[in-house]
């Protein structure tokens, strides 16, 4: 008896975190979306038509099912990776997402053979 209501409890909790993820956050979106018009602004704080159209069309997107990951790529294939903020890694852009990080490991150890190089 405690197994089944167990089992029950479990069925229950993973469906509900099922529900959850689907839910996709409007104003998270807008906020992570570049207005192609307004050089540098999201199309939260935009006004521009072309603002409104996209707000448009993510609140289709949303109706029709499509999660967050979905709509930031349905996105990047039309306007390309600019308009997203954060864009995804793929090969095109995976030196600039690593460059840094290789920059930053590079001069640390150019920092530490030069003083080695002091105290010897």
């Amino acid at each position: 008896m405690k197994f089944k209501l167990l089992m029950i409890i479990l069925l229950l909790n993973f469906s509900l975190a099922n529900g959850e993820e689907k839910k996709v956050d409007q104003n998270t979106i807008h906020k992570n979306l570049r207005c192609l018009v307004c050089q540098g602004q999201s199309i939260s704080d935009s006004n521009s038509d072309f603002a409104q159209t996209i707000k448009l069309v993510v609140k289709d997107l949303i109706n029709d099912g499509k999660t967050e990951r979905e709509i930031y790529a349905f996105m990047a294939d039309k306007y390309g990776d600019w308009i997203v903020f954060k864009p995804q890694v793929n090969k095109q852009n995976f030196i600039l997402w690593f460059l840094p990080y290789l920059a930053l490991v590079l001069g640390g150890v150019i920092i530490f053979f030069l003083f080695k190089r002091r105290r010897n």
